[in-house]
């Protein structure tokens, strides 16, 4: 047990939930670490704005980290909001007395505004904090208020990071959410004398509420597993990335990122793995549905909740082949296997976030006559109308025409089917909740069309 990584978060709380020692010791659980907190300031905070601020009595601050550091003990040490001049010197004289390993996330506004951090708290920040911190993490508008330099572009990020540094601090990460960089987002780390960067997508979302804390809890969690910084850095943001992009849409201000989205995922992962090998194995038990199986071959994917991309769709590498008397999977599912059924889910999802699920089989009249009598919903999209710039674009055909047959019919429907163009096989595409659903009824399709008498009479 002694060997648990810990980090203290020494920040203030965020009635919220979205930022504050909430965000941190979300962000210390998807790590696996141990997480712990002294309290600074409690905050009235939701999505919208800071109602009320109560600062902690300074002394108190300084027992709550006593008591941690006594007993528990502290790897790594993160702060936040700190709020007052008081405060921050009774951190820096823990921090001094402990040796502590040191993330200081300079919080000084809210994202709604709001001053997190007294005026006069600046210079004491500054002056006694800085010098104390492993790495420092600003994003640019606090990057400018320590360096008083303004920072437009990445040039002005790397010089405002060294003079910085140049206050004492080991490294210094400017982030770069606040620089106008078009649809990339780019960080700066200086370290040692040495700049790096690390790139990522600008997401398009309002719910961005808590991306400092977490960039920086991230970071500290990643020194207290072990990572040497550079690295720690670079986790982080795609850490911090991934949270924003399956950030919550709560309240009617600022929605915050959720730290717990990637933990989920991964849960999440193991339950569609197993859920698409049960389909396949129901596949695989039926050896009528080969009957369907079109020239091209079959492939059945499932996607996480809340999926944004291929790698978020599980599928069978190799896809689902016809044999003589049946049909088999190429190999085992995998994420990222698929990118026409994938991105069939993917739309659909997008619309109905029930659909999670699809396959693809032959197209047929018959097959279509046996969707209408089991009461599926069809709708089709025409290849011959897709414009000319999605076919020039490599697999942005099947995301096209989803989103068609989407809008044709008003909602998301159980059946899309096309006629096929020159050189390309007709399709129909099955759409359900689960792999499992969506292979029953495949199975049911396939019975039907191997009993004509039958669905005659």
């Amino acid at each position: 047990m002694t060997n648990i990584p810990r980090v203290l978060t020494i920040a203030g709380s965020d009635s919220g939930g979205g930022a504050g020692i909430q965000a941190d010791l979300k962000t210390f659980a998807a790590f696996g670490v141990h997480g712990m907190s002294a309290i600074t300031a409690i905050t009235a905070q939701n999505t919208i704005g800071v109602t009320a601020v109560q600062a902690i009595d300074p002394e108190v601050v300084r027992a709550q980290i006593d008591a941690v550091v006594e007993d528990i003990g502290v790897g790594v040490a993160k702060t936040g909001m700190l709020y007052s001049a008081e405060i921050i010197n009774i951190v820096a004289e823990e921090a001094e007395r402990y040796r502590l390993t040191m993330v200081v996330d300079p919080v000084m506004i809210a994202k709604s505004g709001a001053s997190l951090l007294k005026v006069e708290a600046v210079d004491t920040l500054i002056r006694r904090l800085l010098p104390l911190a492993t790495v420092v993490t600003p994003n640019a508008m606090e990057a400018q208020a320590i360096s008083k330099r303004k920072i437009s572009t990445l040039d002005d990020a790397k010089k405002a990071a060294k003079e910085i540094a140049g206050l004492g601090a080991k490294a210094v990460v400017i982030k770069g959410g606040h620089i106008d960089s078009g649809d990339r987002v780019t960080d700066v780390l200086y370290l040692e004398e040495r700049f790096e960067t690390y790139e990522g997508q600008r997401v398009d979302t309002k719910n961005t509420h808590g991306t400092g804390c977490v960039f920086a809890s991230a970071i500290a969690a990643g020194l207290a597993i072990g990572k040497p910084l550079g690295e720690a850095v670079g986790i982080a943001k795609e850490f911090v990335e991934r949270a924003i992009i399956f950030g919550l849409d709560v309240g009617q201000g600022y929605g915050p990122v959720n730290p717990t989205a990637t933990l989920h995922n991964n849960a999440e992962k193991y339950d569609v793995l197993m859920t698409l090998r049960k389909a396949v194995n129901i596949l695989e038990g039926h050896p009528e549905v080969r009957f369907l199986i079109p020239e091209s071959q079959s492939n059945i994917g499932m996607a996480l909740r809340n999926a944004c991309a291929r790698d978020d769709v599980c599928a069978i590498p190799g896809r689902v082949v016809r044999l003589p008397h049946g049909l088999k999977a190429s190999s085992c599912p995998e994420f990222g296997a698929s990118s026409h059924v994938a991105n069939t889910i993917l739309v659909a999802a997008r619309f109905n976030p029930l659909i999670r699920s699809a396959m693809n089989i032959r197209y047929s009249k018959e097959v279509l006559d046996v969707c209408r009598n089991l009461g599926l919903s069809i709708s089709y999209y025409d290849r011959r109308m897709e414009p000319s710039e999605i076919k020039r674009k490599e697999g942005a055909t099947t995301a096209w025409g989803a989103e068609e047959a989407v809008k044709r019919l008003g909602a998301v429907p159980d059946v899309i089917y096309h006629e096929g163009d020159y050189g390309k096989e007709p399709m129909v595409i099955i759409l359900g909740r689960t792999a499992i659903d969506v292979a029953n009824r495949v199975v049911e399709i396939s019975q039907q069309i191997s009993r004509p008498t039958q669905r005659r009479g």
